[in-house]
């Protein structure tokens, strides 16, 4: 190349790293939100933070994005502040939905929050015509390992013969699963007694370790059966078995106070937080290390724009991620969002290969692994035909909320 070629275009390429972010710019449409469409599915989950209530935004442009979570009076007072939007200012939107009522959203509203924050991501990958996890970065991981709740269950052998616990630990690890999961003592019939339950802890601990041999993995769910004590004794009992992670050790009204102590008392890894929010509600025990594995979820926390701000929390101190399971749609948004993420993650996931008549597509699932898929924004084709359409919003409200000089919002 001659000198003053090479020259020019070295003069050129700051220009052109300039240009980049405009011309990305460029590639989104000019557009609003019209509508928001409420949905219910023929298997509506009542529990509103397992939500799989769906939600359409639809736009000028002929966009739609699909969303999850929510209820029809949290989804239809969230939505009103859309209207009239634009779509890919999903951080502003986002704000002006926490902010715009007389007291900050609680974990139910967050969960509608968080099914339209869903929608809004999904809108912007398909008008670039890119996966969400490009948006974020691009996957770091060619897989996201996974657990299923109730673990495989192999078939009665002769005669009807029950599988053994052995029998249920390999077929599980077969079928591609990372660990065996287990529950603290799942009750029966009869009291709760703590003090017994916990020697079947200890039992079932030591028979799953023997079942699984030195290399394989499991995991137990305290479900927050356990005043501190108790939760304390049994991490203890357990701790030469060497469990993958103890989830949700202590009562979620006092876990600020007692996971801490717990963490200077035991060994075993921690994980909590399904039932968390946003980031405010434990950042003090992720900045303090006080767990090893964060458990909360879409579309509790908000959506993907909170979710992201954890995760880079979590990152910043070595906390990794075992999202609780929520709805399909959800689900299929968390395996963009976690693709991107570098340290450890692990999925609680239940769908395995089964088919949902109103999502002709959502996860890519493979031998007890969730794929990212290469499907514009979060993958997920939505049927609504058999869905029944329960509400829809078309007016902008304006709740109260100010704009600093700059245009940015703040409380009222």
């Amino acid at each position: 190349m001659k000198r003053r070629a090479f020259l020019k275009s070295l003069a050129a390429a700051p220009a052109a790293c300039l240009a980049l972010p405009r011309l990305a710019e460029a590639a989104l449409p000019k557009t609003k939100i019209t509508r928001v469409r409420i949905y219910r599915p023929p298997d509506l989950n009542p529990l509103f933070n397992q939500s799989n209530m769906l939600v359409t935004v639809e736009t000028e442009a002929g966009i739609t994005g699909i969303g999850e979570g929510g209820t029809k009076d949290t989804l239809e007072q969230c939505a009103a502040s859309l209207i009239g939007q634009n779509p890919f200012h999903s951080e502003a939107i986002w704000q002006e939905e926490y902010m715009a009522y007389f007291y900050p959203p609680g974990r139910e509203k967050q969960d509608a929050m968080g099914a339209l924050d869903l929608a809004l991501w999904d809108i912007k990958g398909k008008a670039l015509g890119v996966p969400l996890h490009e948006l974020l970065g691009g996957a770091v991981r060619d897989y996201c390992e996974c657990y299923n709740t109730g673990n495989v269950r192999p078939p009665a052998g002769p005669g009807g013969a029950q599988p053994t616990l052995k029998d249920r630990v390999k077929a599980t690890l077969d079928a591609g699963y990372k660990v065996y999961r287990m529950g603290a003592a799942d009750p029966g019939s009869g009291p709760w007694d703590a003090r017994a339950k916990l020697l079947q802890v200890a039992k079932a601990a030591k028979d799953v370790r023997e079942a699984l041999g030195t290399s394989g993995d499991w995991s137990i769910d305290f479900h927050q059966r356990f005043e501190y004590a108790d939760a304390l004794h049994g991490c203890k009992l357990i701790e030469e078995y060497a469990p993958y992670l103890v989830e949700d050790p202590v009562r979620d009204e006092h876990f600020l106070e007692d996971i801490p102590r717990l963490r200077q008392m035991t060994t075993v890894p921690i994980a909590a937080g399904e039932e968390w929010g946003w980031r405010w509600d434990f950042n003090k025990l992720v900045e303090n290390h006080d767990i090893d594995y964060n458990r909360c979820t879409l579309p509790n926390v908000g959506g993907i724009t909170e979710y992201l701000k954890i995760m880079a929390l979590c990152e910043t101190h070595a906390v990794g991620m075992v999202p609780h399971f929520t709805g399909p749609v959800a689900t299929a948004a968390l395996v963009h969002c976690l693709a991107t993420y570098p340290l450890s993650v692990m999925f609680e996931y239940n769908y395995g290969d089964r088919k949902i008549p109103y999502l002709p597509e959502y996860t890519d699932f493979k031998n007890g692994k969730l794929y990212p898929n290469e499907r514009p924004g979060l993958g997920v084709t939505l049927d609504t035909k058999p869905l029944t359409q329960i509400g829809e919003v078309t007016q902008y409200v304006r709740r109260q909320i100010y704009n600093r000089p700059d245009g940015s919002l703040t409380h009222w």
